[in-house]
């Protein structure tokens, strides 16, 4: 696995490959994928769809076994490790932020938050909490159920979710897909701060160009393959790249 200067990468795949054989010929969704991701940075994953970002994703975060090579959070490579660690491993220094936000509609806003520690049997910090919640805009809507608040709140409740076990990686899956662009907009900006300003490790798939704009770094897969590793994208860079490979 690739190392950064001085530090071990919050996370990385060594040779990563996935195959599904579902049907009579098998398809190689991953295909031998080498990656570090350094703590502290924003990474988006692009490409077009059926390009295996999403199980490049799945693999990276301990949803989905990968069939050969390297899956490593910090120093684990969780590809070795029996299913028992590996949600261990994901509950402790893993976060999800997904799509359709995966709210428990029967739960307010602040037991969603909160689910992930108790489930850990880890005590509620009540100061980190209040500081994400009132981050994020959210703390006068803690007693609200998932049906009383707005799409962009039901995604703010769930990254507050994720951010509250401080864990070392953040994994968000199109978390702007189902939001508006104002709505959105403010997620990108928020994310973007949560690396640059607390050190936060993020890990966004998108499809979406703008989107990836405000990443440090943004992978373009095609084919299973990274076909391109950006540094510091802009949408217009990634739009053409995306272009590119789709043509």
């Amino acid at each position: 696995m690739t190392n950064y200067p001085n530090q071990v990468p919050a996370c990385g795949t060594d040779h990563l490959t996935k195959v599904y054989t579902t049907g009579e010929t098998p398809v190689v969704a991953v295909d031998d994928v080498s990656v570090a991701i350094e703590r502290g940075s924003f990474t988006a994953i692009m490409g077009p769809s059926g390009s295996g970002k999403s199980t490049l994703m799945h693999c990276m975060a301990g949803l989905d076994r990968p069939t050969s090579g390297g899956v490593f959070i910090g120093t684990d490579n969780i590809a070795l490790l029996p299913e028992k660690t590996v949600t261990r491993v994901r509950r402790d220094k893993i976060g999800f932020v997904f799509q359709s936000f995966n709210l428990l509609p029967t739960l307010t806003a602040e037991q969603n938050i909160v689910l992930p520690l108790e489930l850990a049997g880890r005590k509620v910090d009540r100061q980190l909490l209040d500081q994400v919640v009132s981050s994020l805009g959210i703390a006068d809507r803690l007693t609200h159920r998932p049906s009383q608040l707005s799409g962009g709140q039901q995604q703010r409740v769930a990254i507050a979710r994720a951010l509250v076990t401080q864990p070392e990686v953040i994994f968000a899956d199109e978390p702007t897909g189902a939001l508006d662009q104002r709505t959105g907009t403010a997620l990108l900006e928020y994310l973007q701060s949560c690396a640059r300003d607390q050190g936060r490790t993020i890990i966004m798939v998108t499809h979406d160009p703008k989107a990836a704009g405000y990443a440090d770094r943004a992978l373009m897969l095609l084919d299973g393959r990274i076909v391109q590793d950006v540094a510091d994208p802009t949408a217009e860079t990634m739009l053409s790249l995306l272009g590119a490979v789709v043509a």
